[in-house]
């Protein structure tokens, strides 16, 4: 009867793998064919497995000393998970060797006359197609059920694999439990397999903290429940912030490829400074924070590692050098200034200006060089999410508050930025009943989430809003107390148009959208940049030196190379030029005037000129001109 049954299956495997039986799993018709064909396996042969010696086990053994042991207990916890009877739980190396076995005592002879025992080697050139060797071959997660598998001796089995990766991608061993008993169905080996595919995971997980235990060690996820859990992302870099490792899960998140990533500066990644990531560290690493990514994708991390303290700025009037913003205009040098100051004493700041002229790149570089830089900036804009969604965006919500809530809650943006600073774009058109409750907030320092108690926080507010906010409180649509409230300091940044600064802004930007890559601009393509009028502002103008790089073959870009708008306009640009610095010169020296004439009193020279202080304001930076002595 036993060899019938060897015969019988013989002629499945034979028909299967050369095609002729269209409704078998492709997955095994492919292991099939490999059986045949590249190991020349006989499927009715009996022969017991081929198992090391003694001497090369143990060299085996060593080599994986460290997996082993961190294996050892997630093992027999499975084991226990599988409910014992009926199982072996197997960690094999990167050959299929057997390396560790965990199953009852009284069952061990059981597994081991079906051929899994210690030192066996079971890949699919040895044993033909199997959930270990099969699973090394695919490079993911199998099972193979009884008569999936190659060879008649082994069609008793049922066997769910799972690869176990180091940090560098390569395999590093097999996680397999095996099963000999008959009532075994395909079905119930879908929660055996997630079992499998989860201490996998932790294994994976485990040795690559151990690996990189004298590095620096980035923890990240989408959610911050999840930091700290097997599905999270890994990235580990040295004292010079250079990426040295990361795992499946850390490529995923960050949309990478590994190659792309290793040797690179981990403050590539990120939109954050290295010595900003540094102070986050804590020996234990076990609070997660936000992260943004350079794309913009938010996540929440933990960093591993002896934190670093962040240097506090200097108070002087000189502002630091940050990474995202150009200040090299002296008037909004000296806007800078005044709101960094005022931010330190915790006066919020209402940035004003066109969209698109940075005010979140300002805003940032405020909380960046003050005392709060190591804390976290979480950023909302009113005006892009629906309104239904606003208040739990902002105030968070406790679990099931309301239809469609999480189960655990949700922290909300205060919560987040508390320690920090929070941005709150677009002000002008948050929904007024909403508006109530953040005026409440910002009084008593208390946020009620949704469903939720009462919790204390500590936050720094910045606004920022392309809107007349003095208009929306007459029409009526935004409250005059939240204004007076938000306006502590309002900043009114110039459009690009109106920078004194605007080459160097251009040679800004352009580093930065080359990233790395040398990029010159020939004198007409510059002069051309420079003098268009930019309705898009910075964001219009980084879009364009992007795709300028992009399209940059031989590092020059000439004025062929511009976007016809640009190109367009340019003629008409040149032929005016000499005109429009002659009516700024005559402009600056008649604002000069009538401020020497009011004592440099803001108010009284913009109402002498019938303009708004705003108006005032944007044409000293313009001009260049920064003596601010009376407001």
């Amino acid at each position: 009867m036993r060899n019938d049954h060897f015969s019988r299956h013989a002629r499945q495997v034979i028909t299967v793998a050369h095609g002729r039986d269209p409704s078998s799993d492709p997955s095994i018709a492919r292991s099939w064919l490999r059986c045949l064909e590249d190991y020349h396996l006989d499927p009715a042969q009996t022969i017991a497995p081929t198992v090391l010696e003694h001497g090369r086990l143990q060299e085996s053994r060593e080599r994986l000393q460290q997996v082993l042991h961190i294996a050892g207990s997630e093992m027999n916890s499975l084991h226990q998970q599988l409910s014992g009877a009926g199982h072996a739980v197997l960690l094999t190396d990167a050959r299929g060797v057997i390396l560790n076995c965990v199953t009852a005592p009284s069952e061990r002879r059981i597994f081991e006359r079906a051929g899994l025992w210690l030192g066996a080697d079971w890949s699919e050139a040895c044993e033909g197609t199997n959930g270990i060797g099969t699973c090394l071959v695919e490079r993911q997660s199998v099972t193979i059920h009884r008569d999936e598998h190659f060879r008649g001796r082994h069609t008793g089995l049922t066997c769910s694999a799972s690869p176990v990766f180091d940090p560098h991608g390569e395999l590093l061993a097999v996680l397999d439990v095996s099963s000999a008993r008959e009532a075994v169905s395909r079905q119930s080996q879908f929660h055996t397999m997630a079992l499998v595919n989860l201490s996998a995971k932790m294994i994976e997980s485990c040795y690559f903290l151990r690996h990189f235990e004298h590095h620096w060690l980035l923890r990240f996820h989408l959610q911050a429940e999840s930091v700290g859990l097997f599905s999270e992302g890994l990235l580990a870099f040295d004292g010079d912030g250079r990426i040295c490792a990361a795992n499946q899960s850390a490529l995923n998140l960050l949309g990478q490829a590994r190659g792309g990533l290793l040797g690179h500066p981990v403050e590539a990644l990120f939109d954050c400074t290295l010595d900003q990531l540094l102070g986050r560290a804590s020996a234990n690493a076990t609070a997660s924070w936000p992260l943004r990514t350079r794309e913009g994708r938010h996540l929440f991390a933990a960093l591993r590692g002896q934190q670093r303290s962040v240097p506090t700025p200097a108070a002087s009037p000189e502002v630091p050098s940050l990474p995202g913003i150009c200040l090299s205009d002296p008037a909004l040098q000296a806007d800078f200034g005044r709101a960094l100051k005022v931010f330190e004493r915790d006066v919020p700041l209402l940035i004003n200006g066109e969209t698109g002229c940075g005010k979140e790149a300002f805003a940032k570089a405020v909380h960046q060089a003050s005392r709060r830089a190591d804390k976290a900036f979480v950023a909302i804009n009113c005006g892009a999410i629906p309104e239904s969604l606003i208040e739990s965006e902002l105030f968070g919500y406790r679990g099931g508050s309301f239809t469609g809530a999480r189960k655990e809650g949700m922290p909300g943006k205060l919560q987040e930025a508390d320690g920090g600073t929070l941005f709150l774009d677009e002000i002008g058109d948050m929904p007024l009943a909403l508006q109530t409750r953040l005026l409440r907030v910002l009084e008593d320092r208390i946020v009620v989430p949704i469903g939720g108690e009462p919790q204390a926080v500590d936050v720094r507010i910045i606004s920022a809003t392309h809107r007349n906010l003095l208009e929306r409180v007459q029409e009526g649509s935004f409250r005059e107390d939240l204004y007076y409230r938000l306006n502590g300091l309002e900043v009114a940044l110039p459009a690009l148009r109106d920078r004194a600064d605007k080459s160097q802004v251009l040679d800004f930007l352009l580093m930065q959208e080359a990233g790395g890559q040398s990029v010159e601009l020939s004198a007409a393509a510059r002069e051309a940049l420079l003098t268009f009028a930019w309705p898009g502002n910075l964001r219009q103008l980084r879009t364009v030196l992007r795709t300028l790089c992009a399209l940059c073959d031989d590092g020059r870009v000439c004025v062929e190379d511009l976007p016809m708008i640009i190109r367009q306009v340019q003629p008409e640009g040149v032929a005016e030029a000499s005109t429009q610095r002659a009516l700024g010169n005559a402009e600056r020296l008649a604002l000069l005037d009538v401020l020497e004439r009011q004592c440099w009193h803001m108010t009284h020279t913009a109402a002498c000129l019938g303009v708004s202080r705003n108006t005032l304001y944007r044409k000293l930076r313009k001009h260049g001109i920064t003596r601010y002595l009376v407001t």
